[in-house]
């Protein structure tokens, strides 16, 4: 049984509104809820379900989700906010599968709740940027360790961590660990379901459970290999592969400008045999550290103070006054915000008597007002509003600035939330921080459903934005 776009759960509660990945045993959607704000769903997939095992891979499924609840305030684990159960019948599945004759049973669900995060995976990030630079990188290898300590405390593994398991958040660029359907418990015994992964980050013993039982070896070597990914913007030769005489190329033969440092960790930490590895996340980390004594790289030593509030940039090319816009924003008043948008925009553009923007005028529209007017509303909205977050949210779905498609058009207003199986009204939208990412500002100047004649000025602003490197 897999559920289909437009399904509600929770007496309709949750709107099923895609698939977002589906693996070995699990599979993940994105769902909203009755005030329009999106959350991710996890649960079993059809051929979990029609295991002979199901009964043991959800309860497993459902201690893991219990324990990983007690993570939700780490700032680089995915938050985990519930697990709840659904009421279905089993399907054709079992039929295909078993050859039951007997009409379909009811039984339980099981599925858990987590946010729905805004941004990149590492994986997408690497392949558009290729290798990163070293600071950067580590960064990011920096605070994926942390939620792996923070894991191992608790006696959980990860044991799928990989670039594209990593999602850096729009907002603040922050690396977030998500998707831990091969998390298990220290010591549980071995079976099928727990040998699994990527195979160019998993270590040896996911391959030949002959060699050691899994411990925070284990996740050493693939935040290791996740980091030589990182750099080099190449995959490493997997574990399996090396044991079989496929040398691993090491880094500096890649990025010759690489720091020794950096890469003797990676070496160190993907040694095949887990004895030979840095026996925790932190000893690891430590390979990482500056070789100036007293100046370690990561963590740093001090607290360093947070930089002084800017003030805003109310500039513009025109003499516009954006004082009230910067007011109605900094107090959360979206809509009057989203309205006085609209205002300051037309009177821009000179086409107040007409009420709307045409292309012509989108084209000739100040860089200036539009770089003021975007950069208020990623501030006051923390990175979830404005035109460039519409604009990377186009650009993600397929959208070519100038260019239309209705394909594209439908995939960003489900995206934004300007669609619910139909496009909504103006009035039903979500003016709240709770809204879809991008979901505001709604410039369009149409009258009844929001995205019947947006689709013009949509693509146009794209393109405008591009040209004015926003």
């Amino acid at each position: 049984m897999e559920w289909r776009r437009g399904e509600r759960l929770q007496d309709g509660k949750y709107t099923i509104r895609d698939v977002l990945g589906k693996g070995g045993f699990g599979i993940t959607y994105r769902v909203r809820d009755l005030e329009g704000r999106q959350f991710v769903i996890k649960t079993l997939n059809e051929e979990a379900q029609a295991s002979q095992d199901f009964d043991k891979l959800q309860q497993d499924f459902m201690n893991e989700a219990l324990r990983l609840v007690q993570f939700k305030k780490h700032p680089h684990i995915v938050k985990v906010y519930q697990l709840l159960q659904e009421p279905v019948q089993k399907n054709n599945v079992w039929n295909r599968l078993f050859n039951f004759g007997s009409p379909p049973a009811s039984f339980f669900l099981c599925f858990i709740l987590m946010e729905y995060i805004e941004g990149t995976d590492l994986q997408s990030y690497v392949n558009k940027r290729g290798g990163l630079p070293e600071a950067e990188a580590l960064q990011y290898i920096q605070q994926v360790g942390d939620a792996l300590t923070a894991m191992h405390q608790e006696e959980l593994l990860h044991r799928d961590v990989k670039p594209s398991n990593i999602v850096l958040r729009a907002s603040n660029s922050q690396a977030v660990l998500i998707d831990f359907g091969l998390a298990r418990n220290f010591g549980i015994d071995r079976s099928p379901h727990t040998i699994s992964g990527t195979l160019s980050y998993c270590a040896f013993e996911q391959f030949d459970p002959t060699v050691a039982e899994p411990g925070e070896y284990t996740d050493v070597y693939a935040l290791a290999a996740t980091l030589y990914s990182l750099v080099t913007g190449k995959l490493p030769t997997s574990a399996m592969a090396r044991s079989i005489n496929a040398p691993l190329k090491p880094p500096k033969q890649i990025v010759p400008n690489l720091s020794d440092r950096v890469h003797n960790a990676i070496i160190k930490g993907m040694e095949l045999l887990p004895q030979n590895r840095p026996q925790s996340v932190q000893d690891w980390l430590k390979l990482l550290a500056s070789p100036f004594p007293g100046f370690p790289l990561i963590p740093r030593p001090f607290p360093v103070p947070p930089p002084a509030p800017q003030p805003d940039n109310l500039r513009s090319t025109v003499g516009m006054d954006y004082k009230k816009l910067r007011d109605l924003l900094a107090a959360g008043k979206w809509r009057e915000a989203d309205e006085e948008t609209a205002k300051v925009m037309l009177k821009v553009a000179g086409r107040e008597t007409y009420g709307w923007l045409d292309t012509d005028s989108i084209k000739k529209f100040p860089c200036q007002d539009l770089r003021t007017i975007d950069q208020l509303w990623v501030k006051y909205s923390n990175g979830r509003f404005g035109f460039s977050v519409q604009k990377r949210i186009w650009l993600e779905v397929g959208g070519k600035p100038g260019e239309f498609s209705y394909e594209v058009w439908y995939k960003f207003g489900d995206r934004v939330g300007w669609r619910i199986n139909d496009w909504i009204y103006y009035d039903d939208l979500t003016f709240s921080v709770n809204a879809p990412g991008g979901h505001l500002p709604i410039p369009l100047w149409v009258w009844g459903k929001v995205g019947y004649a947006g689709w013009v000025v949509a693509s146009s602003l794209a393109q405008r934005l591009v040209n004015c490197n926003i």
